[in-house]
């Protein structure tokens, strides 16, 4: 296993729809890669539309990244896809410890 300290997960939630452009912003800010995840909201104020309870559908992105590059994506999100936007997206990050078969940015330069 690979000892990587300076490594994040950065979690991005976001409207359904929505998550391509945040992977963009991502890559702008450094990213080199995400994984995404189908979704699906639940709150205490539930939706409902002709006595159904609708969920919101949601997107879920998950991108390893060195810390700097990890601070600059959650930056972006906040700015051009936070919670008062249309993509409503909410993103915290994670320390990694350590990772397997995971090529680094580093390695594939």
């Amino acid at each position: 296993m690979e000892q990587t300290k300076s490594t994040k997960l950065v979690i991005i939630l976001v409207n359904a729809g929505h998550a391509e452009d945040v992977i963009d912003l991502a890559r702008e800010a450094g990213a080199t890669g995400a994984t995404i995840l189908n979704a699906r909201g639940e709150s205490a104020k539930h939706e409902v539309f002709m006595g159904i309870t609708v969920d919101s559908e949601k997107e879920m992105i998950m991108i390893l990244a060195e810390s700097d590059v990890a601070d600059r994506i959650l930056a972006v999100v906040k700015e051009k896809a936070g919670i008062k936007t249309e993509a409503h997206g909410v993103a915290f990050s994670l320390p990694v410890d350590k990772t397997v078969g995971i090529r680094t940015a580093v390695e594939a330069k």
